[in-house]
Parts: C-alpha cells; sequence; structure tokens
C-alpha cells in the first residue's frame, strides 16, 4: 500500500515538472536572429496562450493524480505484501547407524530417491563375526537355562523323600533310645541278681569250708561249693559287662538320635532349596534373555551397515566416498523432500496487526516470474527473527537505536503443480480483510 502510494505521488511530481519546463522549440533568440514580430492587435501571443492552457490542464492533472492515489490506497487497503519470503522444506540429514568403512556409494547429487533404497553400502564382515560370537552365547545361555530347570525339577522331588527318610530316621534313633534304656534296665536287674546269687555261694563256699576243716563233708562237695561260686562270680562280672555295653548303647543311639534330628531339620529347609533352585532358573533365563538381545542387536547392526533413505527426495550435500570410514555423528549426505515444501515471510512487526492463520496469501515465485500461487497462513512465530538469533540484541547496553523488527509468518501452499525448492525467493500478499 505504501509502494503504491508512493508511485502515485512520484507520476504527479513528474507531471508538476513538465508543465514549468515544457519541451519544444526554444523561445529566446539571438542577437543575429531577425527582429521579434509585433504581434497583431487583438492576437494572443504563444507564451499567453501556455500559461491559459496550463491554467486549465494543471488542475486536471492533480485531480487525475488524486483520483490515482485514492483508488490505489482503497485498493491497498485489507493487504499486507513483503518481498523478504522464501521457500523453505524439509532437509533429511543421512548418516550410518554404526560405524565402518564404505564399500560402495550407489547415488550421486541431485538424484530422486525412493523411501526404502540403499544409498551407502558398509563393510559388514565384522558385524557377522559379532553375530556368530552373540549366537554361540545364546547357545550356552540356553544350556545353562536347561541345566537349571533340571536341578529344580530334582530338588523338587527330593525334598519330599528326604523329609519322609528323615523323620523315619528320627523315629527309628528314638525307638533305638527307648531300646537301650530297656536293656539298661534289664542289665542292672542281672547284676543285682548275680551279686544276689554270689553272695549265697560265698556264704555256702563259706560253711562247707568249715565242715570241710571238721571233716564233716568230702573233699569233693567242697570243690562243688567251691565251684558254685566261682560260677556265681563269672556271671556277676558277665552282667556287669552286659550294663556297661547297655550304657554305651544308650550314649549311641542318643547321637543317633542327634543325627536323625539333624537330618530332619536339614530335610525341612527343603522350600529354601526350591526357592534357590528356582532363583538359579530366572537367573539362567535372564542370561537368555540378554544373549537374545545381543543377537538381535548384531543382526540390526549387519542391516544398518546398507544405509537406506528414510524419505523420498533429492540428493544433496554428498560428502561419502568408496573407502571412506563413516560414523553415526558425521553425516553423509542430506536428502530435500521437494513434494512438502512451504514459504516463510517476514513481515515488519507494524504489518501484523490483522494478521492471523487462515487467511488467504497470493505468492509468486522469483523462478517462475508472474505465476501466482495460492495459499494461507499457517501460524506466526511467537517472537521477532533478531530475538532468536544466536547473538539476539540487548538494548540495555550502550545507545539505543530503534529498528523495525521483523516476524518469521509461516505459509502454506494450497496446491502447485511447480517445483519448488528450498532458498528460492518470494513475494507474498495477505489478504486481511
Amino acid at each position: 500500500m505504501r509502494v503504491i502510494l508512493l508511485g502515485a505521488g512520484s507520476a504527479l511530481t513528474r507531471c508538476m515538472a513538465t508543465l514549468a519546463h515544457p519541451s519544444g522549440p526554444s523561445l529566446e533568440r539571438t542577437d543575429s536572429d531577425a527582429p521579434a514580430a509585433i504581434p497583431a492587435a487583438g492576437k494572443p501571443s504563444d507564451a499567453s496562450q501556455k500559461r491559459s492552457k496550463a491554467k486549465v490542464v494543471l488542475p486536471a492533472l492533480v485531480a487525475l493524480a488524486l483520483l490515482a492515489g485514492g483508488g490505489s490506497y482503497y485498493a491497498g487497503l485489507g493487504h499486507e505484501a513483503t518481498d523478504d519470503a522464501q521457500v523453505e522444506g524439509h532437509v533429511s540429514s543421512v548418516s550410518a547407524r554404526v560405524s565402518g568403512q564404505v564399500m560402495k556409494v550407489r547415488v550421486v547429487d541431485n538424484q530422486q530417491v525412493n523411501v526404502g533404497d540403499i544409498l551407502v553400502e558398509l563393510d559388514d564382515r565384522d558385524y557377522q563375526v559379532r553375530r556368530l560370537v552373540a549366537k554361540a552365547d545364546l547357545e550356552a545361555a540356553k544350556a545353562q537355562l536347561r541345566s537349571a530347570e533340571t536341578q529344580t525339577a530334582v530338588t523338587l522331588k527330593s525334598v519330599d523323600s528326604n523329609l519322609a527318610v528323615a523323620r523315619g530316621g528320627l523315629a527309628q534313633a528314638a525307638a533305638l533310645g527307648s531300646t537301650s534304656q530297656a536293656a539298661i534296665s534289664q542289665s542292672k536287674a542281672d547284676v543285682t541278681a548275680a551279686e544276689a546269687r554270689l553272695r549265697l555261694a560265698a556264704s555256702e563256699l563259706e560253711r562247707a569250708q568249715k565242715l570241710f576243716s571238721d571233716g564233716a563233708i568230702s573233699k569233693a562237695e567242697f570243690d562243688t561249693r567251691k565251684s558254685a561260686f566261682d560260677q556265681q562270680d563269672a556271671s556277676l562280672a558277665q552282667a556287669q559287662a552286659r550294663l556297661t555295653s547297655a550304657l554305651a548303647g544308650t550314649t549311641n543311639s542318643s547321637g543317633n538320635l542327634e543325627s536323625a534330628r539333624g537330618r530332619l531339620i536339614a530335610a525341612q529347609a527343603g522350600p529354601e532349596h526350591i526357592e534357590a533352585a528356582k532363583a538359579q532358573v530366572a537367573l539362567a533365563q535372564a542370561r537368555v534373555d540378554q544373549a537374545t538381545a545381543a543377537l538381535e542387536q548384531a543382526e540390526l547392526n549387519i542391516q544398518y551397515t546398507k544405509v537406506k533413505a528414510e524419505v523420498a527426495g533429492v540428493v544433496a550435500r554428498r560428502s561419502v566416498e568408496a573407502g571412506q570410514l563413516v560414523s553415526p555423528e558425521r553425516p553423509m549426505m542430506a536428502i530435500v523432500p521437494l513434494s512438502d515444501t512451504w514459504v516463510v515471510a517476514n513481515f515488519k512487526e507494524d504489518q501484523l496487526a490483522e494478521m492471523k492463520p487462515g487467511q488467504t496469501v497470493k505468492i509468486k515465485v522469483d523462478t517462475y516470474g508472474g505465476h501466482a500461487f495460492t495459499g494461507h497462513i499457517d501460524s506466526i512465530a511467537p517472537g521477532t527473527g533478531s530475538r532468536f538469533s544466536l547473538l539476539p540484541p540487548d538494548n540495555a547496553s550502550g545507545n539505543f537505536t530503534k529498528v523495525v523488527q521483523r516476524v518469521p509468518v509461516l505459509i502454506k501452499l494450497d496446491q502447485h503443480d511447480l517445483v519448488l525448492r528450498p532458498g528460492m525467493s518470494a513475494t507474498v500478499n495477505v489478504s486481511t480483510k
């Protein structure tokens, strides 16, 4: 709108200058020329005729300029335009997912590629070896898992049997203890009886000795009494030996009883053994999962040695060559999808008052001359371009000079059949009515 008004004023200025200095033959004459003719009476001169025309034409031109300026001003109402605009688009950087040496580059600059096309091939021999190692680790982990599962099954089956055996052993040890106590009592009774018989035999031997001394009994009868005494003495010794043996058996049975109780306690810890066996199974399963993940990663790395296009577009900035070592942090090329482009117009801050998303926009790209595209405002940036620059200005430092700031406005194209490339210059006109 401002441009139109300035153009109208310039045209008016040029018209006034023309009237002040009209073109045509000069009215001045040199001294060598013939004397000026004296105008006839009643006939106006050329100068007076031109002044009369100027008085008529000048107001007409002024009225025409005002009319044109007013029309231009009215036509410019509800529109905001700028030539500080350019086409923008996505630039997708392509990098390798894994490090390696480039074996083959399958694309060149400005080549059209589709999704899934192979761009670069890396040497995959190292990753093939790693896959074999990961596969062997997986088999070893599976073997450990089977061993742990078998041990758990054995533990589950042996817990009940061990508990039953331990209980039976405890009962048997207790029975042996009772038997030993009975044997001790019997041995004590036998010792008491043997002692009584020995005392009786001793008394009879003493009487027999007196009678033998008096000659009342024969030598044979005395020897019989003496033999009976010796027999009873031996019986006492035998009973005492049985008592000692019974007492020793009691000590042995007490040890067996304690041992049986220990085996029972160990058998009662079967649930803990089962839990430990299950924990070993879980650990083996975790190692299998870990080995499986390592194998999957190895297989993915082999796939990553073939770098593929993730988007469809045109290859740009290719910097990779065969034999080069590449890594994920270094881009090899870029892909620009020309089917997804838009326009970013940088309007002055005093042009944004009436702008809002959805308004119609006319776009002219310098590449295609007067061809006009249509679009609409998609969004308006949350700040000026300088505010998001690398070094934003600080108006609180030094001398302040007010500068009109520009705010980026994103414009989406409705439809276009021509190819627009990011970076192309454009002129936009927004209808804010």
